[in-house]
């Protein structure tokens, strides 16, 4: 198949978080099973721009990447040499792919694609959700969705969500979609750090007390004030909040905890990336994502992937897998029962362990790249028949 995939960032703009693991891990392993995969995208990297080449294609595992570079309208990801791109390439892809909604990119490609008869798949990535919606730019967001966005899930010839929670979510919304298909992000095998490496990475940073670790953006959906709630009344432990602060929240947080008197026992370490990152993993006591609403929960998964017991709030996309296989804990109520979760690992490292090897292997089992991309071909080969 000719696959081509449309979305605002791209790695190596790790900032912008999950999604853009999800979308380059997808755009690997379809090009793995020999499909040819493109990419448009932008080369913004927050207030800066990547530095890639930009209107001609990068080859980056396999798969063909174009940068472009955006306009006046940056907030929007408005590039103009990626509509001059697509209309250069008509009949040349079998089915389109866009990640993401309120933006230009997607925006366009949808265009593009209805105009050129090519069937195309929207994934939300988690934007469509009613309450983020309504707790940020609700009128501007309102109005997008009642201009462009509506009619473009509603002519979608699929709309993918990445789990049963997103589905849920986006069934509020009262649209009639064509089709709707529940397939997760996926995560590549994660090798653990040998006992070696941990220890000198623990001694080079004092760690001498087990620790709670939230891994990701630190924004205000991400549940970080109730996770911090919870480790005010969990005393041996510290917390350790890895990620980087996109809209100046870490101060309103930092405020938070001197008001819970646990400054020092909260370490706020940036974005973490290779073995930095296996390491703060790999030495976790729990991980743990206290999400209000997450439609999937990458951080997560990559903690299973290091065999590490997590814990989430039933919010989180994740949460009835989690469930389900019995690799950690789904919590819920306020500070003290999310409290008492974490205490009961943190005193049964034996059942700690367990909830770990239990999430590796689903996570190796269910959440594969293979696997995913396997079922996003199902999807995209029974689009493309449909057409023809």
């Amino acid at each position: 198949m000719r696959i081509l995939q449309v979305t605002p960032t791209y790695e190596p703009a790790y900032r912008f978080g999950g999604p853009i693991r999800s979308v380059a891990g997808l755009c690997r392993a379809l090009a793995r099973r020999g499909h040819e995969v493109q990419v448009h995208t932008t080369s913004s990297d927050g207030a800066l721009d990547l530095d890639v080449p930009v209107g001609t294609p990068v080859m980056r595992d396999g798969v063909r990447v174009i940068y472009h570079r955006c306009g006046v309208l940056r907030r929007l990801y408005h590039a103009p040499g990626l509509a001059r791109a697509l209309c250069s390439e008509k009949d040349r892809w079998d089915v389109v792919h866009t990640h993401s909604v309120f933006l230009w990119p997607t925006l366009y490609a949808a265009h593009w694609a209805r105009r050129n008869r090519v069937p195309y798949v929207v994934s939300p990535r988690g934007m469509l959700e009613l309450e983020l919606i309504r707790g940020k730019s609700r009128w501007l967001k309102t109005a997008w969705i009642g201009l462009f966005e509506r009619r473009n899930l509603m002519s979608a010839s699929a709309v993918h969500v990445t789990s049963q929670h997103e589905a849920e979510e986006l069934g509020r919304f009262g649209w009639d979609l064509k089709r709707l298909w529940i397939v997760p992000n996926g995560i590549d095998p994660m090798t653990p750090p040998d006992i070696g490496t941990l220890g000198r990475f623990k001694a080079e940073r004092s760690l001498t007390r087990p620790y709670v670790l939230y891994l990701g953006r630190i924004h205000p959906k991400k549940g970080i004030d109730r996770l911090m709630g919870a480790m005010a009344l969990v005393p041996g432990a510290e917390l350790v909040i890895a990620g980087n602060d996109e809209e100046g929240y870490r101060a309103k947080l930092e405020r938070h905890v001197d008001q819970l008197g646990i400054s020092a026992r909260v370490r706020w370490v940036g974005a973490v990336e290779g073995e930095e990152k296996a390491c703060w993993l790999g030495g976790a006591a729990v991980v743990a994502l206290f999400s209000a609403s997450e439609n999937f929960g990458n951080s997560v998964l990559e903690a299973m992937a290091a065999g590490r017991p997590v814990a989430v709030t039933p919010g989180v996309g994740l949460a009835s897998d989690i469930e389900r296989s019995g690799c950690g804990l789904v919590l819920d109520g306020g500070p003290r029962a999310l409290a008492a979760g974490l205490e009961g690992l943190l005193r049964d490292p034996q059942l700690a362990e367990g909830y770990g090897r239990l999430g590796a292997r689903l996570a190796s089992d269910i959440f594969s790249w293979d696997a995913v991309a396997s079922q996003m071909e199902r999807l995209y080969g029974g689009l493309i028949g449909a057409r023809a």
